[in-house]
C-alpha cells in the first residue's frame, strides 16, 4: 500500500495513486486515477530545493514529517496535517464506513469520500471534488480579488475563475496557521462553509495542492513566495504618482497634460496612453495621424521626469497587418468547434499558452513600442474577456479553457517580461487587469479592474487587496475614483473621488484612472480616431478644494518615497504584501484579525479610510504600540478604539516610528 520513493511517501489503493513530498518549507500533495502524475511544472510551484522529510510507515498508516507540518495517512487515505506541537491544522472530510476501525475516522453510511475524481466518458480527464472538515474558530483570507465587502472568506463561496475586476489566485491563509494552495489552474470553485470545505475543478488530470504551517501570518506568506515566486524591485518610478485616464485621443493631449504637471510643479512619474491609440487591434502600433512621432513624445516625456506607460491588448482584428500570420500559425484562441474567438468586432485573442505566439507578439511591440523608448506596458483584458465568459466554449495551445484557463493572465505577463528580461531590462513592471498564482514574478501589477465610481465600490477595493497581497500578490492598486459612472460636475462623485485618492496614496501603487462622464466625440472615423473619450480627469479638473487635497497627498507620497522604496524592497526580498491586514504585524491580538476596515501600509502605518458618503469622523482601532496621528500630531497608546476626526481633507492615519 505505501512506498518510499526518493523522498516523497506513495499510497496505491485501487485506481488512485497518491504522493506527498517535501517542497520548500511545506509539503506538495497529489493524487490521480491516471497511469502517473503529469510533470512536475503543472501549475505553479517552483523546483526548490527541500530537505530529505521523516517519513515514517505503520502498518497501514503512515507519516510524513517536513519542517513544522506533519502529515498523516489513514487507513483508508484520508489526510491530516498537523503543526510542530501536534495540533490539527486541516483535515480531509470523510463519510464512508470503517473499514479498518481506525479510531479518527467517523462511521457513517453517507459513504462521502475525501477525494472523488468523476470521470468524463472517452477522455482522460475527471471533474474534481476534495474535502475537508470546517473548523467553527477559523478565519481564512486571500484567494485573489474578488467584487465582495468580505475580507474573511469563511462562509463564502469563490468561483476559480478570472472575471474582469475578479482574479483567481488560489492561495488561502488561515488563522489556525497554516497556508494552502490549490496547485490547479482549471476553472472551479472552494465552499468554505461551515459544514464542510470542498475545492472542485470542473476538468482536471489530478489533485494537486501545498500546504505549509507557521507560528506567523508572515512566516507563512514568505514560505509561499518562496515556491512561486517574488516580484522584482519596484523601479523608482513606481513609487509616485501615475496619471491616467479613459482616454487620451492625441499626442498634444497627453504632452499638455504633463507639461501643466510639470509647470504647477506636482510631481507625475507616471502617463498613460490608454487603449485604442492604433490603427487597428492587433497591429500593436500607434496610429500616425493621432500620434506622429511616439519617439520625440517620450523623450520629451523622459525631459520632464514622467516615463510613459502604453496600453497593449491581446486581441487582434481581422483587418489588422498581423492577423493572416498569427492566424496560419495557430497563434489565436480557438473555439471547442475549430473556429477563431471574437470579442470585439472582428477581433481574435491572441493565445499567450503559446510560447511561439508569445515570442511573436513580443517582437512586434518592440519594434514599435520598445525600440521607440516605451518600456512600460499595460496589459489590458488580461482575463481574456472572452464572450460571456463561456469557459468550456475555448480552447488554448495548452489545453481546454475549462482545464488550465486560469493560467492565463500569468503567460500574459510572462510574454512581457521575458522580452523585457531579453532586451536587457531589470527592474520590470507590467500593469495587468488580472493575475493568477505565480503572476506576481513575471512584474505583475494587477489593478481592480472596470469597477464603478461609489463608495460600495471603494469599500470592496479595500477588501479586494488585502486579499490580493495575502494571495501573494503584493502589487497591487486601483482606479482612484472608480471607472464608470463619475460625472466629473457632481458633488456626490466629488467626494467619492477625494476619499479614494486619500486611500490610493496608501496603496502600493497610487494611480488615478477613469472613464469620467460628460463624454467627448470621436476625433475621427478610422484608426484610432474612431473611440469616444471620457471627461479630463487630472486633480485640477475638478475645482481648487479638491485640486489642494490631491496636490497634498501626492506631496505626502513623495515624502514617503523612502519608506515605500524599503516595502518594495521586503516585497522583492520576502514576498511582503505593501498593504496587508492588521493581524499580519499584530498576529497575537485577537482583535486585529478582525478588524477588515483599516489595514497597514508596511509595518509603520495604519490606515483607516473612509469608506462612506458624509461621515466626518470614524472609530479606529489602534494595536498595541504608541501611535502618533499624522495628521494632527495627537499621540495614542494602543490596544483600544478611539475616535478620529475624518474631515473632507484627511483620512485617519497613525504611525508607530517617523517614516520620513
Amino acid at each position: 500500500m505505501f512506498t518510499i520513493k526518493a523522498n516523497a511517501l506513495e499510497r496505491r489503493f485501487e485506481n488512485e495513486i497518491l504522493r506527498i513530498e517535501p517542497w520548500g518549507r511545506g509539503l506538495r500533495v497529489r493524487a490521480t486515477e491516471r497511469s502517473g502524475f503529469l510533470p512536475d511544472d503543472f501549475g505553479t510551484l517552483l523546483s526548490v530545493p527541500s530537505p530529505d522529510p521523516q517519513i515514517e510507515i505503520r502498518g497501514r498508516e503512515a507519516y510524513i514529517t517536513h519542517g513544522s507540518i506533519t502529515c498523516r495517512v489513514l487507513d483508508n487515505g484520508e489526510l491530516k496535517f498537523y503543526d510542530a506541537g501536534g495540533k490539527v491544522l486541516l483535515e480531509e472530510y470523510n463519510r464512508t464506513r470503517n473499514m479498518y476501525e481506525s479510531t479518527d475516522h467517523f462511521e457513517s453510511a453517507l459513504e462521502i469520500l475525501s477525494r472523488t475524481f468523476d470521470p468524463f466518458p472517452a477522455a482522460d480527464d475527471y471533474k474534481l471534488t476534495v474535502r475537508f472538515e470546517s473548523k467553527d474558530d477559523e478565519k481564512i483570507f486571500g484567494m485573489g480579488q474578488y467584487q465582495q465587502p468580505y475580507l474573511d472568506l469563511k462562509g463564502c463561496i469563490i468561483e476559480l475563475a478570472h472575471r474582469n475586476s475578479q482574479a483567481s489566485v488560489p492561495f488561502m491563509l488561515s488563522s489556525r496557521g497554516y497556508g494552502m494552495l490549490w496547485n490547479n489552474p482549471a476553472i472551479g470553485h472552494v465552499t468554505f462553509g461551515r459544514n464542510l470545505t470542498e475545492w472542485v475543478a470542473e476538468s482536471t488530470k489530478q489533485m494537486d495542492y501545498w500546504i505549509v504551517a507557521g507560528d506567523t501570518p508572515a512566516e507563512i506568506e514568505e514560505a509561499y513566495a518562496d515556491v512561486t515566486g517574488k516580484v522584482p524591485m519596484m523601479p523608482d518610478y513606481g513609487m509616485g504618482f501615475w496619471q491616467c485616464k479613459l482616454r487620451y485621443q492625441t499626442q498634444d493631449e497627453i504632452l499638455e497634460v504633463a507639461r501643466r504637471y510639470k509647470k504647477e510643479n506636482i510631481p507625475l512619474d507616471v502617463i498613460v496612453v490608454d487603449f485604442f491609440h492604433w490603427p487597428h487591434q492587433g497591429d500593436w502600433d500607434f496610429d500616425p495621424e493621432y500620434w506622429p512621432d511616439p519617439k520625440a513624445m517620450v523623450e520629451e516625456l523622459k525631459e520632464m521626469g514622467i516615463t510613459l506607460m502604453v496600453s497593449i491588448w491581446p486581441t487582434v482584428d481581422t483587418d489588422s497587418v498581423n492577423y493572416e500570420e498569427m492566424r496560419e500559425k495557430g497563434y489565436l484562441v480557438r473555439t471547442e468547434y475549430g473556429k477563431n474567438t471574437h470579442l470585439l468586432g472582428n477581433a481574435c485573442v491572441v493565445d499567450v499558452t503559446n510560447p511561439d505566439s508569445r515570442h511573436f507578439v513580443w517582437d512586434v511591440i518592440k519594434k514599435n513600442y520598445y525600440e521607440k523608448g516605451i518600456h512600460l506596458f499595460w496589459l489590458d483584458e488580461a482575463e481574456p474577456e472572452l464572450n460571456g465568459y463561456e469557459y468550456k466554449h475555448y480552447r488554448y495551445f495548452a489545453g481546454a479553457d475549462v482545464e488550465i484557463g486560469n493560467m492565463y493572465p500569468r503567460e500574459y505577463a510572462r510574454m512581457a517580461y521575458e522580452g523585457l528580461e531579453s532586451e536587457g531590462q531589470r527592474n520590470i513592471v507590467n500593469l495587468l487587469r488580472c493575475a493568477w498564482a505565480g503572476s506576481q514574478r513575471y512584474g505583475a501589477l494587477v489593478w481592480s479592474g472596470d469597477i464603478d465610481s461609489s463608495f460600495r465600490a471603494l469599500r470592496n477595493q479595500l477588501r479586494a487587496g488585502l486579499n490580493m497581497g495575502i494571495a501573494g500578490i503584493p502589487w497591487w492598486t486601483t482606479d482612484i475614483g472608480g471607472f464608470h459612472g463619475g460625472d466629473i460636475r457632481t458633488d456626490s462623485f466629488k467626494e467619492v473621488l477625494v476619499r479614494w485618492f486619500a486611500f490610493g496614496a496608501f496603496c502600493p501603487v497610487m494611480r488615478l484612472h477613469g472613464f469620467r462622464a460628460p463624454f467627448k466625440e470621436p476625433l475621427g472615423t478610422t484608426g484610432g480616431g474612431r473611440q469616444i473619450s471620457g471627461a479630463e480627469n487630472e486633480i485640477w479638473s475638478y475645482g481648487e478644494e479638491i485640486f489642494e487635497i490631491c496636490k497634498k497627498y501626492i506631496t505626502l507620497r513623495e515624502k514617503m518615497r523612502p519608506y515605500i522604496t524599503r516595502l518594495m524592497e521586503e516585497a522583492h526580498e520576502k514576498g511582503t504584501p505593501v498593504m496587508r491586514p492588521l493581524f499580519y504585524d499584530f498576529p497575537s491580538d485577537e482583535q486585529a484579525w478582525n478588524i477588515d476596515d483599516e489595514y497597514m501600509f508596511g509595518p509603520d502605518v495604519l490606515v483607516a479610510p473612509v469608506l462612506y458618503e458624509g461621515v466626518r469622523e470614524r472609530k479606529v482601532y489602534l494595536p498595541e504600540g504608541t501611535w502618533t496621528n499624522l495628521n494632527d500630531g495627537t499621540v495614542w497608546e494602543g490596544g483600544t478604539w478611539i475616535t478620529a476626526p475624518a474631515p473632507y481633507d484627511c483620512i485617519p492615519v497613525f504611525t508607530r516610528r517617523n517614516i520620513f
